[in-house]
């Protein structure tokens, strides 16, 4: 990771909309570097889809739930003038996750050691399926010293700018780009489950997802799989607190109704109907709300739009938030992951039939953090199974009936009842999330957790750029380069706060 240091010659007044990780990072780094910044966010609080949350005694991370890639945060709190370790404490998640399949075989993946993992696979699974997944990962490790550079850490303008590297060909080979996740051809089925669920890390179907996709599970393994003490949400506090040390205005409750351009240029936002004017914008909201809401149609704006509709949206996520009471059965492991007998069910319904899954693969965040609970024992659960985008029109399935969603959450429960895992005699605190909810709260349509999907091979090319057409216009987060998730989103800050800073240092 690389970025400037130093002032600008000449401070611009920027506006960054949407108070998310992407935009809180952009945002401070810009301020950092000497320019005037002011972000608008139409909720009344800061952090995005990042969050902890505190229903009664019990805090839920009820958004991302696992931190890899610290080092992306770590360089992003030293090049603005704090130390991670001095305002976050972050612990290694071991097992990094605890995978159950139906027939009562399981497996749990060790943090930070191919070593243990290979020996729980062979001891769970057998010895051909530890050799198989140790070439996975070896592939899987090349794919991902390939990309990082030019794919991950870099600003992707185009297909063409990526024909002068010298090694092209080579690094083609490597990523094989045409392959998909499912395509890496693993025997093993219960390792071949594993594998498909990264592609849901993306919002995509293993299907048709790229193999490069791998390259996450190798991430986790080599950089580990991380809890921050007190919840994901403090890592949106932090930032937020370092962008008002740094001169941040952050203003709530602040819907952004336009951007506004003269000249083929942005010029300003129209905010509750006051014209405000600006040297640049910075977009942490979807990109298709971007151009088909907030800025008028002109042939650039026209011609992006026609090219984001082409791009499948990535599913999105049913959840539930359980308070639980003590109990004296052994406690589960941060992560458990309970799959069902047939895990290509799941995809049709979510990417076909846009219908929710009936036995779908369930995910249960369990943190063993006392600063999530105010009383001993008790424990506070994120589960989440993944859904179809919320629509009216049939392009999604509807979420706002109310009695489906109550009975949806009771046949997950029963679910996870039936793997042995004890819920309704402890319950406490029952809260249903659906896609609906999260499209309400951050604006994401239809409640896409990651924008578009990573579904086929020219995806990568088919997001939304960080610097837009239209001059001085730039998008961060999870639906433009280079995707979804904590990382990544946090490399996207970094790569626009570059592309607005290459050329102003004094």
């Amino acid at each position: 990771m690389t970025g400037q240091v130093g002032r600008v010659k000449k401070p611009e007044n920027i506006a960054v909309i949407g108070a998310g990780i992407g935009g809180l990072c952009t945002a401070a780094r810009l301020a950092k570097a000497g320019h005037k910044v002011t972000i608008f966010e139409t909720s009344d609080r800061t952090g995005g889809k990042c969050r902890t949350e505190w229903i009664g005694r019990y805090a839920f991370d009820t958004g991302p739930s696992l931190l890899t890639l610290p080092a992306v945060y770590r360089d992003f709190f030293q090049r603005t003038g704090d130390v991670m370790g001095r305002v976050l404490e972050i612990e290694e998640v071991n097992p990094s996750f605890d995978y159950r399949f139906h027939d009562g075989k399981s497996v749990k993946f060790a943090n930070l050691s191919r070593k243990k993992t290979l020996a729980s696979i062979e001891e769970s699974l057998g010895a051909e399926a530890a050799a198989e997944w140790n070439e996975v990962m070896l592939q899987a490790e090349a794919m991902w010293d390939v990309s990082r550079e030019p794919f991950i850490e870099s600003e992707l303008k185009s297909p063409a700018s990526l024909l002068k590297r010298p090694r092209l060909i080579k690094d083609l080979k490597t990523i094989s780009p045409w392959k998909s996740l499912r395509g890496i051809g693993i025997q093993s089925p219960y390792l071949a489950k594993i594998m498909d669920r990264y592609a849901t890390y993306s919002g995509s179907d293993p299907r048709f997802a790229p193999a490069v996709l791998s390259t996450i599970a190798f991430v986790e393994e080599a950089f580990g799989a991380w809890h921050i003490k007190g919840g994901i949400g403090t890592l949106a506090e932090k930032i937020t607190e370092r962008c008002e040390k740094l001169g941040v205005e952050i203003r709530l409750n602040s819907y952004v109704e336009e951007i506004t351009l003269s000249g083929g240029r942005v010029s300003g936002l129209v905010v509750k109907g006051n014209k405000q004017s600006f040297d640049r914008v910075v977009a942490n909201a979807d990109a298709q709300f971007v151009y088909e809401k907030l800025l008028a149609p002109t042939n650039k704006v026209v011609k992006i739009r026609k090219q984001l509709a082409k791009q499948e949206p990535s599913l999105a996520g049913f959840s539930l938030l359980l308070g639980l009471k003590p109990s004296h059965s052994e406690p589960l492991e941060h992560h458990t992951i309970l799959f069902p007998d047939n895990y290509d069910l799941e995809f049709e319904s979510i990417f076909t039939t846009k219908t929710p899954v009936e036995k779908p693969t369930i995910y249960i965040c369990a943190p063993r953090d006392q600063l999530m609970v105010k009383d001993k024992g008790h424990e506070a659960w994120f589960v989440l199974v993944n859904a179809p985008r919320h629509s009216r029109t049939g392009e999604g399935f509807d979420w706002s009936d109310e009695s489906f969603k109550r009975q949806y959450a009771n046949s997950i429960i029963d679910q996870i009842e039936a793997a042995g895992i004890a819920v309704r005699s402890r319950l406490e605190v029952l809260e249903i999330r659906t896609p609906l909810d999260l499209q309400t709260s951050v604006n994401a349509p239809g409640g896409s957790i990651y924008g578009t999907s990573s579904n086929g091979a020219r995806s990568a090319f088919a997001r939304a750029k960080n610097r837009s057409p239209i001059k001085g216009l730039y998008l961060v987060g999870g639906s433009a380069h280079p995707g979804g998730g904590l990382p990544l989103v946090g490399l996207s800050a970094e790569i626009v706060a570059n592309a607005i800073l290459e050329k102003q240092f004094s």
